[in-house]
């Protein structure tokens, strides 16, 4: 299946590893121009490099001359995904004032900062993408890490006042909507805890208790970086165009809810 990516310029924040590496790798097999960014250059470089990347981007997003830096380096992008993001192992307790501004800074007004700086060129060339990665926690918050979901409910926020702003420009702006998704740190965590939770001893059982314990769906397992990239390359290829202000869920059943 042709996506009608090849020639198209795409710049995924936070791609220099686990799910924005597999954004990046997927749609330069599917023939975009990709930019690979993070702040650590020379893994930003190894990926590039591995992939025939088109271009580095290195900054921090969570400043303004960072934000500059990337969006020079980037260039005129067609398809920006907002992946970059991070957060504090907190709970209420421990989530003070000062780690809600620094999460809400890293994990929203980032990507605010790359759609004013590139948004723009789409606009006057009629056509673009602008996929913000969200997550189920948007919608489905837990009693943990209350600065994250919020965070994430934001970015769900964001990407559908963006569609409206954009109507009628040839420019569409989308979420995907992640579940647990089994990135090599996770794997590392999970088999971490395996002998104290008694999950067993195979990896098939250990990602089988994890996910029953830790995020209950239909599939009975994490999902694959891959499997998220692809929900992506569909949202930026020719096949969505018709798709705006629209969640893709991507997270086997974990959010209970038929919206």
């Amino acid at each position: 299946m042709d996506l009608g990516l090849t020639g198209r310029r795409a710049l995924v924040t936070g791609s220099s590893s686990g799910l924005g590496e597999a954004i990046v790798r997927l749609l330069a097999a599917e023939g975009a121009d990709v930019v690979v960014h993070g702040r650590d250059e020379d893994r930003a470089r190894k990926v590039a490099r591995d992939i025939g990347a088109a271009a580095v981007a290195i900054g921090d997003l969570a400043t303004d001359g960072g934000a500059d830096a990337v969006a020079e380096g980037a260039g005129a992008v067609d398809i920006l995904v907002n992946n970059a993001g991070a957060y504090d192992h907190a709970d209420w307790a421990d989530a003070t004032p000062e780690v809600w501004m620094r999460t809400y800074e890293i994990n929203v007004v980032s990507g605010v900062r790359m759609i004013r700086r590139l948004v723009p060129g789409m606009r006057e060339r009629g056509w673009g993408r602008v996929i913000q990665i969200g997550g189920g926690l948007a919608s489905q918050p837990t009693a943990l890490l209350p600065h994250y979901n919020a965070t994430l409910a934001a970015r769900h926020n964001l990407a559908v006042s963006l569609a409206r702003e954009l109507k009628d420009t040839g420019v569409t702006s989308n979420v995907v909507s992640p579940g647990a998704v089994l990135v090599d740190s996770v794997e590392r965590l999970l088999t971490g805890m395996a002998a104290e939770r008694e999950w067993g001893e195979s990896w098939e059982e250990i990602e089988r208790n994890a996910a029953r314990d830790f995020v209950p769906n239909d599939t009975g397992r994490f999902g694959r970086p891959e499997e998220i990239a692809g929900a992506v390359a569909y949202l930026a290829s020719r096949y969505g165009d018709y798709v705006s202000g629209a969640t893709l869920r991507v997270d086997g059943g974990t959010i209970r809810s038929v919206n």
